[in-house]
C-alpha cells in the first residue's frame, strides 16, 4: 500500500541537508529562496538555474484549471514519476528537479541512494512502475521522515492525518522545452519553449499564472535550484 507521510516543509537549509543525505552534491549547486517573481528577485539568483519547484495552495480556483493542462506523455526525455504515497509532494518534486537536473549534476554521489534510484528507474520506465519502487523503498520513507521531524523545520510537523492544502511541483528544462512537473496528474504539463539561461524567468511567469488565480492567497514559495553563491 502507498501509505502516507509527514509533508516536507520548503524551507532551503532543510531541503538541502535532505538531498545531500540522499546523494546530490550540494558544493556546486542548492536550492535557495526566490523570493518574488518580479525581476528584483530573480536578478539575485545565481545562474543558470537546474530547476525550480513551487509550493502553491490546493484552493478550488486551483483545482479548475487541472483539466486545461497541455499533457505530454513521458519520454526518455524527461524523468517522471506518479505520486501515491499522501504527502510525498516535496520529495516527489525533488526527485522530478534533480533527476532531470542537466549534466553533471544528475551525476550523484557513488553508492547513495539516489544513484541506485536512478540506476532502478531510468526515464523510460512507466510512471507508476517507478512509483511503485519509491513505494516499497523503505530507506527513503526514513530519510524524508528524518527531513521532516529535523530541528531546523521552522514549524512543527502535525499530526500524520492532518489535512494538508498545499502542494509541490516542479519546472524543469529539457531540451529547451518547460515541463511542470506534478505527481498527481497522468504526465508533464508542456508550457513552451526555454533555455537553461531563461529558465527561472519561464518558470516565473507560469508560477505567475497559479497566483493570479487566487490574488489574495499567501500560500506560495519558489525555490531554485542554482549555483551555490561563492
Amino acid at each position: 500500500m502507498p501509505g502516507k507521510w509527514f509533508p516536507l516543509e520548503s524551507n532551503p537549509e532543510l531541503i538541502n541537508k535532505y538531498i545531500s543525505k540522499l546523494g546530490f552534491d550540494t558544493s556546486l549547486y542548492e536550492f535557495t529562496d526566490v523570493f518574488s517573481t518580479e525581476d528584483w528577485a530573480m536578478d539575485m539568483i545565481p545562474q543558470p538555474v537546474a530547476a525550480v519547484i513551487m509550493l502553491y495552495p490546493l484552493t478550488s480556483n486551483q483545482e479548475k484549471f487541472r483539466d486545461q493542462d497541455k499533457i505530454v506523455s513521458p519520454t526518455e526525455d524527461v524523468w517522471f514519476v506518479k505520486q501515491r504515497i499522501g504527502n510525498a509532494c516535496g520529495t516527489i518534486g525533488l526527485l522530478h528537479s534533480l533527476l532531470n537536473a542537466p549534466e553533471p549534476l544528475n551525476a550523484f554521489q557513488p553508492d547513495s541512494w539516489l544513484q541506485k534510484f536512478q540506476e532502478d528507474c531510468h526515464k523510460s520506465m512507466p510512471p507508476i512502475q517507478k512509483a511503485e519502487r519509491l513505494e516499497a523503498d523503505e530507506q527513503v520513507a526514513k530519510l524524508h521522515d528524518d527531513a521532516t521531524s529535523s530541528s531546523d523545520n521552522q514549524t512543527n510537523r502535525g499530526n500524520i492525518d492532518d489535512k494538508v492544502e498545499t502542494h509541490f511541483i516542479a519546472l524543469v528544462c529539457n531540451n529547451n522545452k518547460l515541463y511542470e512537473l506534478d505527481g498527481r496528474k497522468e504526465g508533464p504539463v508542456l508550457h513552451g519553449d526555454t533555455s537553461p539561461n531563461t529558465l527561472l524567468k519561464d518558470a516565473c511567469v507560469v508560477v505567475k499564472k497559479f497566483m493570479e488565480r487566487d490574488p489574495g492567497e499567501m500560500r506560495f514559495t519558489i525555490l531554485a535550484l542554482a549555483p551555490k553563491a561563492s
